[in-house]
């Protein structure tokens, strides 16, 4: 009988052996397990849909800098002004939902929906809400020779002159035209509405003298202010703003529960990855809490408002359904 013999292999072949297997597996093992690239990587468009120098684009240029610097890629503010804002709002809503095309929307873009038959894009279904960035109240602003002092005698002074005096706008439609529609509304008084094509045109009228007064952002309107050139009756927020706490509330002056803000907000079209709008939403929060942006922001008339993806969603919706009852009950058309 013949013995059977087992070989096994030397101990230098076996360990041989598993480094050559191992050094095998490690490439595909890295390459399975590498991770991927972190948003963004390329430079991120941030559609402004207005002209240059205006208040939403002074909020765009600043946030913009900010997260270039903290995120490591170029946010490149990209001008689109049109059609109340929507000509902007609709080239997002069709861009790529990838992160790399976002919008500053505004107040008109919670008024539009109700303001315009065919608006090219749905704010509720084609967006996905990112932060508030700004939020920021009107000011009530007259002509000089203008009796009323105050918000409690503009009303009387209306109610005296149903029909005679004229409000400047920035456009129909605008915030700076609706506000001055829910204050009627809500005093029951009427004025005229005068549109103009931006708040330059509407302030250089009213003071002239060609319209009375005006409801505008505090950046357009306060330098007139402390040049002597209008004075304030009132903002439209429900405190006092900073920039000129002098000046009081429409709702302590003559109108209580009146309000009305002027807003800016961050948008990335629908179906934009979770993850990126979590990244963008962490880095806002950081650049919005730092003082030299409230600061900036504040010497603008605007307090910096970072919000969660979801309440800045809520807040639009509510936006949405304040704004449509104004139309609705003023009449608004855009032309």
């Amino acid at each position: 009988m013949h013995a059977i013999r087992f070989c096994f292999p030397s101990r230098r072949r076996l360990l041989a052996a598993a480094g050559a297997a191992l050094c095998l597996a490690i490439p595909a093992f890295a390459q399975a397990q590498a991770p991927a690239p972190t948003y963004p990587t390329k430079p991120v468009k941030l559609v402004v849909p207005y002209p240059p120098g205006g208040p939403t684009d002074i909020v765009a240029r600043l946030v913009a800098q900010k997260l270039s610097d903290a995120m490591g890629q170029q946010f490149i503010v990209d001008n689109r002004p049109g059609a109340g804002g929507n000509t902007g709002a609709e080239l997002v809503a069709r861009s790529p939902a990838d992160g790399y095309t976002l919008v500053v929307a505004t107040t008109a873009h919670a008024i539009n929906p109700s303001l315009f038959k065919n608006l090219g894009y749905s704010l509720s279904k084609d967006f996905a809400p990112v932060s508030l960035l700004t939020s920021g109240p009107l000011v009530i602003v007259a002509n000089p020779s203008l009796p009323a002092k105050n918000v409690a005698e503009l009303i009387a002074l209306a109610k005296a002159k149903p029909g005679e005096l004229n409000f400047a706008s920035s456009g129909n439609g605008q915030s700076t035209h609706l506000s001055a529609e829910l204050f009627a509304a809500m005093a029951g008084v009427k004025m005229n509405h005068i549109p103009y094509k931006g708040s330059a045109p509407a302030l250089t009228d009213t003071m002239g003298g060609q319209t009375q007064l005006m409801f505008d952002t505090m950046l357009s309107a306060m330098p007139h202010v402390k040049g002597g050139k209008l004075k304030a009756l009132a903002v439209t927020s429900a405190a006092r703003s900073p920039v000129a706490p002098d000046v009081p509330t429409v709702a302590e002056s003559g109108l209580p529960g009146y309000e009305a803000i002027a807003w800016n907000g961050l948008l990335a079209p629908a179906g934009t990855p979770p993850e990126v709008l979590a990244r963008l939403s962490a880095e806002l929060k950081k650049v919005l809490a730092a003082p030299d942006v409230k600061d900036k922001f504040e010497a603008q008339g605007f307090a910096a408002a970072w919000s969660s993806p979801d309440d800045f969603g809520r807040f639009m919706t509510a936006e949405v359904d304040k704004w449509a009852k104004v139309v609705k009950v003023s009449g608004a058309k855009v032309d």
